[in-house]
């Protein structure tokens, strides 16, 4: 299989305008994530696939590689499945332009989801980390992920999934941690598929695997890392970082 990883990466940010471009130890955020994403060795190619000619020059001027959007795009999905369209690839590796903290452990989990898959019922992988601290469950700006006794995604949400009615029945919370591998199919299906209400309302993409009948396979992982959502998400990180 050819595997290759591509790093969505948008200049303007709701909460937190720039935040690829700010500094983390003396290189920007995306650069420190394209960085670590080659560091595991584990892709054919590696790319940046931006809107931004700032995002754009800063890594190829680094040496990286990377791809301008030629239209505008609603979700990090769309913006891949545009610059992998013609590419001849099997396993395309979304990593979050956020991820600096990105490491090869997690990624090889969901790659090594295909190759354990020769019948090619799953269209694509994830990860999903426990979390106790109720202020994180509650909390909207982390997406939560309920699945099936194969680990199979039933739901994504921002909300509480279950809702604790009873807090002593034993479930467990889990985190969806922003990393996708799909096969490229999935990918340029998802392209050409129409925002349904469920995604529009919850402002989660993946919803639209799942209202359109794809398979997304859930796999666990105790590695939490750092995304920078938040000026307070890039002061943790510098501090991780030192």
């Amino acid at each position: 299989m050819k595997i290759i990883s591509m790093i969505p990466a948008r200049y303007s940010a709701s909460r937190f305008p720039a935040k690829l471009m700010q500094d983390l130890a003396g290189k920007s955020v995306i650069l420190r994530t394209y960085e670590a994403t080659v560091a595991t060795n584990l892709f054919d190619d590696v790319y940046v696939v931006t809107d931004s000619d700032i995002i754009f020059n800063e890594i190829v001027n680094h040496g990286g590689k990377a791809i301008m959007s030629q239209k505008e795009h609603q979700s990090g999905s769309d913006r891949i499945a545009e610059a992998v369209e013609n590419l001849d690839v099997d396993i395309v590796v979304n990593v979050q332009g956020d991820e600096p903290f990105t490491e090869q452990e997690s990624l090889k989990k969901v790659i090594e989801v295909f190759k354990d898959d020769p019948n090619k019922k799953i269209d694509l992988a994830s990860l999903m980390v426990e979390i106790t601290d109720w202020d994180e469950i509650n909390n909207p700006n982390t997406v939560k992920v309920i699945v099936d006794q194969e680990n199979f995604a039933l739901y994504f949400s921002r909300s509480p999934i279950p809702y604790p009615r009873d807090k002593e029945a034993g479930a467990r919370y889990f985190k969806h941690k922003g990393i996708y591998a799909f096969r490229k199919q999935a990918l340029l299906d998802f392209y050409n598929l129409p925002m349904q209400f469920i995604e529009a309302t919850e402002k989660i993409e993946c919803i639209r695997y799942l209202e359109y009948g794809k398979r997304i396979k859930m796999v666990e992982t105790t590695i939490q890392g750092v995304e920078v959502d938040t000026p307070e998400d890039l002061e943790r990180a510098r501090k991780l970082w030192k």
